[in-house]
This record gives C-alpha cells, structure tokens and sequence, in this order.
C-alpha cells in the first residue's frame, strides 16, 4: 500500500463482526483462562495483553501504523513526546554514558540532555548540525552510546543532513535517533536515509487538532546491536527477565522490546487509550493535512520575504533557503508548516505583532490545523542563556509561526495588518 492509504488502513484490521472503527479498550487489565499462559505473557514468551502500562490493544494498533508509515519493524506510544526522547536515549544509554546530539534541536530535548540526563550521568556533546564530517566527529569519545537529531529543528528549522549524520553514528559503531516531528512520514523518512531510531511528539502533526498528548519511538529494525559491541544491555541476560538476551530472543525487534518490557515497565510513562484512539483520528488525514501545511506556509513566506518590514525569513521550503539542496534530497514533497521570522525593530516589536494578531493564537504549541505563532526567547526557550539561544539558531526577534490549514489568504491578511501596527 501507498502511504496515504496506510494512513486509513494500516495498524486496526477489523475482522467480521467487529466494529468498523478503532474501539477504545479503556481497561487496565485483561482477563485470561489459566495462570501458566499469563506467566507466559511475563516471561515475554507469548503475545498478548496483561497490562495498560505496558501495552494496551489500542494503543498497539495506533503503533502498528505508525510502524508501517516509518518503515520501521516496531514502534511504542509513549505519554509524550519528551517521554519518547527519554525513553529513546536510556534504553541504550545510563550514567557513564555520552550522546552526540545536533544543537538545532527544541529546547526541552536540549534540556532533558543538559540539565536531567547529565545529573543521572549521562553527559551531551552539542554540535552545529551544518559543521562538516570531521568537526562533528570529534565531538564522539569511547563512550559514546547514539546521535541525535531532527528531521527539521524546533524552531531553528535547520534541515539535517541525515545521510551524514548516520554515516558519522555507523562509523562510530553507534545509532542514529532523529526526531521526525516536524515533517512526519509523509514529508521524510528518515530510515530511508540511514537512521535507526525514529521518535515523535504525536502532540503535533499526527495528532493534529492538540487534543492529544503523546509521543512515539520507532525501531527501524536494522542496527546490528551485537557488532558495535557497545550495548549490553541488549546483547547480555537481563535478569529482571528470568536472562533473556533481546538481541537473541528477539532478532530485528530487540532494541523495541527492551524499551516496552523494560523502560515503560519502570518508568510508566504511559498513553491513555483516549489519547492513543484521538491520534490515530488524527494519523488518518496526515497526509491531506501536510500537503495543505506546506502549501499554505510556502506562500506565507514568500510574502514575509518581500515584506519592507521584515528582517529575515526561514523556511526550508523557499528558493532561497541555504538548506535547499537538502531539501530536495530529503523533503522533496514540503517541508511543513512552521516559518520562522524577524520583524524590524527586534524583540520589541515582535511582541507588539504577536499581541496585534486576530486569527493566529498566542499558544505554547506548533503544529496543528489551526494557525498559531510564539515568541520562544520569552516562552518555550526562556530558560536558555544568550549564548545557548545562539547556538540553537534562536534570536531575541525570533517569530514561530505555525502556519494551519486554513484559506491562506486570510493567513496572509492576519499577518499584514499586524505588521502594519
């Protein structure tokens, strides 16, 4: 099937009788014949469900498509998308530990690894993800367990170049994890490229109306964990599994595994079957929605780039961007809704357009089908120092506007008669 027909019908295949659409199994538990089959279930030697924390009916079906729409052999709903991050980076690393990861990343992921994860031992080096091969290279140390990065960076929007980046992980004998969020599988997909691991903020795009939190790690299945020598936690008994080696009992499907039967054992950083049944709502008009997203933030702007009273514009999507080539090896079909911008007169003045706007809400979210824009120096990013905002492409005049799937024109008016106050 083609993706926007796995949209509709890949993950929840009803059989006959049964309900047409997706049901909600709002039940923590489920009910079986015999104490051996359910102790089966806990020795991960049969299929099935004996707990929401772990996996749910629903939510499974959710992650089977989007397993199918990233190309990946396995995938696990997590509560968000910064539950997906943590989850994606401790399964395969722990304290003594060190990440590469792209500083044109959003600022909670900056946060996770530079603030929490150093304080359990995990330490981050952060590089410009548009450096060459051999200064980004020289940032990895014996150490190092994966590298980070985003398809297309919150809210920097640098595009990353990922081909490279995974040969700078594979050369080091570790994965590459990309968060996606931005362009979803509709727009890239990032295992076509060399990633390994692929997360989501399903709060964005897939969702798709913010009535949902969650997120989502996907497993492309291909890594060899046993080779790099660097993943025991993989390829050694886990004895909190009577022994089990996931690499052996579990093949393709080892790195996903540890993470359900493991980490979301431990943590708990569990979807609702609500949250997981409006998602995959939304997951089946993403591939109309994107379209709709990169059309409408396209011609918005290329009217903020010929607008006096604009300083700069950045969207991957325009003529001039410096990331065009890349845009068209990776993004060839759009590169989603989100610009970002400076209005003449800095910080300042970019308050002033955001309080003059009538139809674009002031929120702290992106991505959905209503338009909306944020200052981040102030909000999402605040906690960031000067020096921190520079390296993450984030300026004092910074303007993110996330551009919804309604009549453009009107999208433009807004904007027109903000700058105009």
């Amino acid at each position: 099937m083609r993706i926007e027909t796995k949209c509709i019908q890949e993950g929840y295949k009803p059989k006959n009788g049964e309900p047409r659409v997706l049901p909600i199994y709002q039940s923590t538990t489920f009910k079986y014949d015999s104490a051996d089959y359910m102790g089966k279930l806990f020795d991960l030697e049969a299929d099935g469900f004996f707990y929401t924390r772990l996996a749910n009916p629903t939510a499974g079906a959710v992650e089977e498509k989007i397993a199918a729409l990233e190309g990946g052999t396995g995938a696990l709903l997590t509560s968000s998308g910064q539950a997906a991050t943590l989850t994606a980076v401790t399964n395969i690393a722990g304290a003594g530990d060190h990440i590469v990861c792209s500083a044109a990343v959003y600022g909670g992921t900056f946060n996770l690894l530079d603030v929490t994860l150093r304080k359990l031992g995990i330490e981050t080096t952060f590089v410009d993800p548009d450096s060459d091969y051999d200064t980004i290279a020289a940032a990895f140390k014996d150490n190092t367990k994966a590298v980070v990065g985003e398809t297309i960076a919150n809210p920097a929007l640098n595009v990353l170049d990922i081909e490279k980046f995974a040969k700078l992980a594979h050369d080091h004998g570790v994965p590459l994890i990309v968060d996606n969020t931005f362009a979803t599988p509709i727009l890239c997909r990032p295992f076509e490229f060399g990633a390994d691991i692929v997360t989501h903020s399903t709060s964005k795009y897939m969702d798709g109306h913010a009535v949902s939190l969650g997120g989502v790690v996907v497993d492309g299945g291909r890594f060899d964990w046993a080779a790099s020598g660097k993943f025991p936690g993989l390829t050694e008994p886990d004895e909190s599994y009577h022994g089990v080696v996931y690499t052996e009992r579990f093949g393709a499907a080892a790195y996903i595994t540890k993470a359900r039967a493991q980490l979301m054992r431990d943590l708990g950083n569990t979807p609702s079957p609500m949250n997981a049944f409006l998602l995959n709502l939304g997951l089946e008009t993403l591939h109309l929605r994107m379209a709709r997203h990169s059309e409408n933030a396209l011609k918005v702007a290329e009217f903020l780039e010929n607008d006096s009273r604009v300083s700069w514009v950045n969207y991957p999507g325009l003529a001039s961007s410096k990331y065009r080539p890349l845009v068209e090896k990776y993004l060839p079909n759009g590169t989603s809704g989100v610009v970002s911008f400076g209005v003449k007169g800095g910080r300042e003045a970019a308050v002033k357009l955001l309080d003059s706007l009538r139809l674009a809400a002031i929120v702290t979210h992106v991505a959905d089908a209503r338009t909306c824009a944020l200052h981040p120096a102030s909000t999402t990013h605040r906690q960031m120092t000067d020096e921190q905002l520079k390296e993450c492409g984030i300026g004092a005049d910074l303007i993110r506007l996330s551009v919804g799937i309604e009549n453009a024109d009107d999208i433009i008016e807004d904007l027109d008669q903000a700058l105009g106050k």
